[in-house]
């Protein structure tokens, strides 16, 4: 299982941006989602990006079921001569990490991993669904290639079911072998899993604050990413 250090810019080809909701006052949405771009968000710290995620604290214990599940995933994408990457598994299998975004997401986003799901995109890579939106209006995959940093992306289909739906002879909502198209469905958003999981859980806290009556005081990770959007004593 790779280790992951990732990359600031989205490969070739694919569109950037970040979907997310608002943050109050501070950053408009005008929907349950919005598309922002990457320049218009506040830099990571790449440095604290070392794959034990210990801006969350200890990671706790490995789960059985958990350990059982990766190790299966893995093997099958090892068949493909891909690599999970070492933060994914190290979030996914142990206690005090797994399940740490569906806990504090706004929007009901749950953990849902899949199968190795092919890449309409290009020939030899593979998507892995890791979280969804409860009603589905975005997906999050691990984008994996043979010889080249896995990255997340999302999109507003379910590609798991858009194959199961193909194999059967069904109607899917697009179309599978029009790679044009799958390009412009799958949006980069984040050079590894780590970086995402922050990003997301750094704002999804910071809904819950800035969506009260008073804002509370904020622990300084949260105050400076809140600074990004609006200065002290700048006016909001």
């Amino acid at each position: 299982m790779s280790e992951q250090p990732g990359s600031l810019l989205p490969p070739s080809g694919f569109d950037a941006a970040w979907c997310a909701t608002d943050l109050g006052k501070y950053r408009a949405c005008r929907y349950t989602y919005e598309y922002y771009s990457l320049e218009s968000l506040p830099p990571l710290d790449s440095s604290q990006f070392t794959g034990v995620f210990r801006w969350l604290g200890d990671a706790g214990a490995p789960i059985p079921r958990q350990v059982r599940k990766l190790n299966g995933l893995a093997r099958d994408l090892a068949a493909r001569d891909l690599t999970l990457p070492r933060d994914f598994v190290t979030f996914q299998t142990t206690e005090n990490l797994y399940g740490s975004l569906d806990e504090v997401s706004v929007t009901g986003c749950w953990t849902s991993i899949s199968d190795p799901l092919p890449s309409p995109v290009e020939p030899g890579a593979f998507l892995v669904r890791f979280f969804r939106d409860q009603q589905d209006c975005v997906i999050w995959y691990l984008y994996l290639r043979p010889m080249s940093e896995a990255f997340v992306g999302y999109s507003g289909l379910d590609y798991e079911f858009e194959y199961e739906a193909w194999r059967e002879g069904e109607e899917t909502q697009t179309d599978l072998g029009d790679a044009e198209e799958q390009r412009a469905a799958i949006l980069w958003c984040a050079p590894s899993f780590e970086e995402f999981a922050h990003r997301f859980w750094i704002e999804n806290r910071l809904w819950h604050a800035v969506n009260d009556r008073e804002l509370p005081l904020l622990e300084p990770r949260l105050q400076d990413y809140l600074n990004h959007y609006a200065p002290p004593g700048a006016p909001v």
